[in-house]
């Protein structure tokens, strides 16, 4: 059977369990009759059998992955027992969350040489023209850089402004990142954009002046976790306009329910990121340990981060 054949021959059923399973999803479980409920568990059937038929004979096409949505909304519900959060989590970080991210890699890996390409580009521009700098780095900052100010370290309000913006609190920078992705990702790219060309700007300025090791030795312990959350959330708003863009065999409104869906859970699952990498840049970062430890805990944060979301959650 071909895809078009089991389109035309189950849509209306497909159809209906997913204005079922948007009613439960909305708190009317109650209101659906006996018959209804009965309705609901034949259809969740039906639509196993379609995804085994799905995935055994055009495992890639768009439909199979249509149909292994539907049935994963259905199963909670059908299949409701009780509640089993700590096991729920545990599974999810074991494998849902690992395999979540290499399933959203091409868009993380588009979000990252958005950010770093861009980062990159004017970290040479700038070291060869340092006054190109002037065009995205705020006055007050290029005066710390020139003066050989160590604003991040700095415990005045002024200071934890500038350091909040480019480093120390990239919580908001993902949340943009993310959110911009429900204007078809063109202001999820902006941010991408700028923030990258802040962090190259920044990094060579130091440099042309003489300043960066001090900066590398402060960023480098939580930069790897940082850094990593914000190619994740953009990643995940480039998704939300591409599910708008290209929705496939879904309407546009289910497809970017379904994107976003999957974007949250990406971001939720990584804000244990932000907690490690919040505990090291309190402790550690701006601490007088030496840089040896700084980098070291770099470099193992981010082979044990990318080992876990690379490896883990592989089946046999």
């Amino acid at each position: 059977m071909t895809p078009a054949e089991l389109l035309s021959a189950r849509k209306d059923d497909w159809e209906r369990l997913t204005l079922l399973i948007n009613r439960v999803q909305r708190g009317q479980i109650a209101a659906l009759s006996e018959a209804e409920l009965v309705e609901l568990g034949s259809l969740y059937r039906a639509a196993t059998s379609d995804l085994a038929l799905a995935q055994r004979d055009f495992p890639r096409h768009d439909l199979a992955q249509y149909l292994n949505q539907l049935v994963g909304r259905a199963h909670p519900f059908v299949y409701r027992g009780d509640p089993l959060v700590w096991r729920q989590v545990k599974a999810f970080y074991l494998h849902g969350f690992p395999r979540l991210y290499r399933e959203l890699a091409p868009f993380i890996l588009v979000a990252s040489l958005l950010f770093f390409g861009t980062g990159v580009l004017f970290y040479f521009v700038t070291l060869a023209s340092p006054d190109a700098a002037d065009y995205v780095l705020s006055p007050r900052l290029i005066a710390y850089i020139k003066s050989g100010h160590l604003w991040f370290k700095d415990s005045n309000t002024a200071g934890v402004t500038e350091a909040t913006f480019i480093m120390s609190n990239n919580i908001r920078v993902a949340f943009f990142a993310f959110a911009g992705g429900m204007l078809l990702s063109l202001f999820t790219i902006y941010v991408l954009v700028s923030n990258g060309l802040i962090l190259g700007g920044v990094i060579a300025l130091m440099q042309v002046y003489g300043h960066a090791a001090p900066l590398w030795e402060f960023v480098i312990g939580h930069g790897v976790l940082e850094l990593s959350e914000i190619t994740m959330a953009g990643g995940s708003g480039l998704m939300l306009g591409y599910a708008v863009l290209q929705p496939g065999l879904l309407s546009r409104r289910n497809a970017l329910v379904l994107a976003a869906q999957k974007s949250v859970r990406l971001l939720l699952g990584s804000v244990p990121l932000l907690v490690v990498a919040g505990i090291i840049e309190g402790l550690v970062s701006p601490s007088d340990a030496p840089a040896w430890i700084k980098y070291a805990i770099g470099i193992t944060t981010g082979v044990v981060l990318y080992g876990y979301l690379l490896l883990a959650g592989r089946r046999q």
